[in-house]
């Protein structure tokens, strides 16, 4: 008898999905303690068990564990907002050069631009950050440099963080899926300026919409 293949996960990689998508969606608030105690009795899982799951997300910066005091939610303010991009943008703009310059194939790209473009107003806000950093995710994927991808991979915790937090002013799902269409077209057209400037453009349009500046 043959099906799908389920590829089962262990129970601290269930707990970290769960906290990872009510980060996301704003249901755990900034600044508040999560007690270890606490997520035990919530999820039903032995002390050990949340403890790697919050190490991590402290990993991927979504959450922060200082001494004598819970883990929490980091409040990003519009100044990490700027210092994050000033960081990402240059790193994008070299995986958009490396991409052309080594004509990568592009069809994981193509394949996040039709999940972001399957999303819907009702689509949790996690599903919307996770679909738009896929499609950078993918970008960077689709150089083949393991380090390329790493030092991307190193930021993706605090920019779906303060994508979360702060949420840009997209008009709709539809629109976000369009502006990112628009922006793999100018890439496969070859031009490898063109390509930096618009990937400028469309990151600085999201420090505009994220710091309010």
């Amino acid at each position: 008898m043959s099906g799908l293949a389920v590829t089962p996960i262990s129970t601290t990689e269930a707990v970290v999905v769960s906290l990872r998508e009510k980060i996301l969606d704003g249901a755990i608030e900034p600044g508040v303690p999560l007690p270890e105690a606490d997520l035990t009795r919530e999820f039903g899982v032995a002390r050990p068990t949340v403890r790697a799951a919050i190490q991590t997300l402290c990993h991927e910066g979504l959450l922060i564990r200082e001494r004598n005091r819970s883990a929490f939610v980091p409040r990003l303010t519009a100044a990490d907002v700027r210092d994050l991009f000033a960081v990402r943008i240059p790193i994008e703009c070299l995986i958009v050069r490396s991409v052309l310059d080594r004509a990568a194939p592009l069809g994981e790209v193509h394949a996040a631009i039709a999940r972001l473009s399957a999303l819907t107003p009702h689509s949790h806000w996690s599903e919307v950050v996770d679909a738009d950093l896929g499609f950078h995710h993918a970008l960077a994927r689709a150089v083949g440099s393991p380090r390329l991808e790493r030092l991307y991979l190193s930021m993706s915790g605090e920019i779906r963080l303060c994508i979360a937090q702060l949420r840009p002013s997209w008009q709709s799902p539809t629109h976000m899926s369009d502006e990112h269409r628009e922006l793999l077209a100018v890439i496969e057209s070859g031009d490898v300026e063109a390509a930096e400037a618009r990937m400028t453009a469309h990151l600085e349009r999201a420090v505009r919409d994220l710091s309010g500046r």
